[in-house]
């Protein structure tokens, strides 16, 4: 492997193992990577000399933007890491109908970072839950955040993106331009390319009202009641239903409702939580106004003295749910001492993209949902055949997978996250752009 030559070819830096800083390089937010060789791009040039080098050389591509993904953690391969293409810019000549802008981001740039750009301006994008969640890797893969129902998933708002691809070459894709390669970066993951550039449809955006209820009691009436208000809400309001064990670091223990009202109206956003409020067992913890960047989560970096235990369980995208599968979840709570359970709330401009414009499945939910099992020594080893079984009783009732919110990283899960006709499609896009799969670490969709 010619290391030293993909050095002279670079203004970034080249990182290998027996280089000064290699296990600080290799330390991204998920775990501790074992790649080949590292490459700190300062420059697209750097991304397309680093990708040329890859194919001379046929080692795989793994590309870093926010560092949440598993994928990192595939030995081997080249890591191309994008932190320092990370520049946000409004672009004051492009009017929208409707009001908002058309902003340019940087593939290495971070939610948190965008957010903190775009709030003076009274700008937002939907985009993830967590302020270090990469935008290259949430949009890539769809990207459900807290506007999905106000605005649709991050990748919905994705107007033209600068790609470089697996020959080294720059291009810029739209839906006018490479139209069907653009489909495929709406919610296909990283199979194409690596992304220096996305340019997003920003939304007005004054301030957030943010809300937290505390649970207390049987969760079903409460989850039949929460599903109940989403059917008729204001598509301004997304929900998030979590019940977490005491040992998860990023929220209280217990059950608990989160609700993000895209605008700055406290009381529109009480009133459609009113018959929530009205049960017993639910009482208002907070309420009120918030700027944007201030509802991301800050989540805690990896800790390589303290890595997570591992998840039995998974996601699905929920169209019909009934009070069965909602009992279901319930149960499995219950049941389950270290487990936790997560219901967000889809519909509204979720649901108004059709089926066919993004690789993104079952434009027809109505709820993300996810449960499973922290994998803790000797909590698990007795029951795991039949922790698995609930899991996969839930599961079979969804309708597809959200792969951003998956660790799977083996081939079988791509036939869950796609359609069958999306993939068919997608390996055709493949074919065209990558047909030596140089981008296969990732969610892969393998050239026809």
């Amino acid at each position: 492997m010619q290391i030293e030559q993909l050095r002279t070819q670079l203004t970034g830096r080249v990182i290998a193992p027996d280089d000064d800083g290699w296990d600080a390089a290799r330390l991204f937010h998920s775990g501790i990577g074992e790649p080949a060789v590292i490459v700190r791009a300062g420059s697209v040039a750097d991304v397309v000399a680093a990708v040329r080098w890859a194919a001379a050389e046929q080692v795989p591509v793994n590309v870093r933007g926010g560092g949440h993904s598993a994928w990192g953690t595939v030995p081997g391969g080249l890591t191309i890491d994008l932190a320092e293409l990370s520049d946000v810019e409004v672009d004051g000549t492009a009017v929208h109908l409707g009001g908002g802008a058309t902003v340019h981001v940087g593939g290495g740039a971070t939610w948190g970072a965008v957010a903190a750009k775009l709030s003076p301006h009274g700008l937002g994008i939907s985009s993830g839950d967590t302020a270090s969640v990469g935008v290259g890797g949430l949009t890539l893969g769809g990207g459900i955040g807290w506007m999905v129902r106000a605005w649709g998933l991050a990748a919905d708002q994705l107007e033209g993106a600068q790609l470089v691809t697996a020959a080294g070459d720059v291009v810029e894709v739209s839906a006018s331009s490479h139209p069907e390669l653009f489909w495929a970066l709406r919610g296909g993951g990283g199979n194409f390319g690596v992304v220096t550039r996305f340019d997003f449809r920003a939304h007005e955006l004054p301030a957030v009202v943010w809300a937290e209820l505390a649970l207390q009691g049987d969760a079903r009436p409460v989850l039949r009641a929460l599903r109940d208000v989403l059917r008729a809400a204001p598509r301004e309001l997304t929900v998030t239903y979590m019940d977490v064990p005491s040992m998860d670091p990023s929220a209280p223990a217990g059950a608990s409702i989160t609700a993000c009202w895209a605008g700055d109206d406290p009381e529109a956003a009480r009133a459609a939580l009113a018959p929530l409020l009205a049960l017993e067992g639910v009482t208002e913890s907070d309420l009120g106004v918030r700027a944007y960047p201030d509802v991301l989560l800050d989540a805690p970096a990896f800790d390589p003295d303290q890595p997570m235990p591992g998840f039995i369980g998974g996601n699905c995208l929920l169209v019909d749910t009934d009070d069965a599968v909602l009992d279901a979840l319930a149960s499995f709570r219950e049941s389950h001492p270290p487990s936790v359970v997560f219901l967000r709330s889809l519909g509204g401009a979720f649901g108004d993209t059709p089926q066919e414009a993004t690789p993104f499945p079952a434009r027809g939910a109505t709820w993300f949902a996810m449960a499973g099992v922290f994998d803790l020594p000797g909590t698990t080893d007795d029951d795991r055949a039949g922790i698995v079984a609930e899991w996969e009783a839930i599961a079979a009732t969804g309708a597809g997978v959200y792969g951003n919110f998956t660790t799977e990283i083996d081939g079988s899960v791509v036939g869950r996250i796609f359609a069958p006709e999306a993939i068919a499609r997608l390996a055709v896009v493949k074919r065209e752009w990558d047909p030596q799969n140089l981008f296969s670490r990732n969610h892969n969709v393998a050239p026809v």
